[in-house]
């Protein structure tokens, strides 16, 4: 990826290497505040949340608890399902 950015940009891999480490940096960031990162034409990035629930352990078949946990998620936006359709 970080080859097809530096191409892309016509810029070193370096540069397009801290790029795209400012770019994920910052939406792990935003998501970690309980924000929304979009991305125009590309989607949206938000932090949904997992109720708690019961399940099973798959080698004792033992029933345990699973905690409620938060979890990233990802929305494509228009162009992106038009552009892979």
């Amino acid at each position: 990826m970080i080859e097809a950015i530096a191409k892309s940009a016509d810029i070193s891999k370096a540069a397009a290497g801290r790029a795209l480490d400012a770019t994920v940096t910052c939406v792990r960031s935003a998501l970690k505040k309980g924000g929304t990162v979009t991305l125009v034409g590309f989607g949206t990035f938000y932090v949904s949340r997992r109720a708690a629930r019961s399940g099973r352990n798959p080698r004792t078949g033992a029933s345990i608890k699973i905690k409620s946990a938060k979890v990233p998620k990802f929305r494509a936006g228009k162009a992106l399902r038009d552009a892979v359709n």
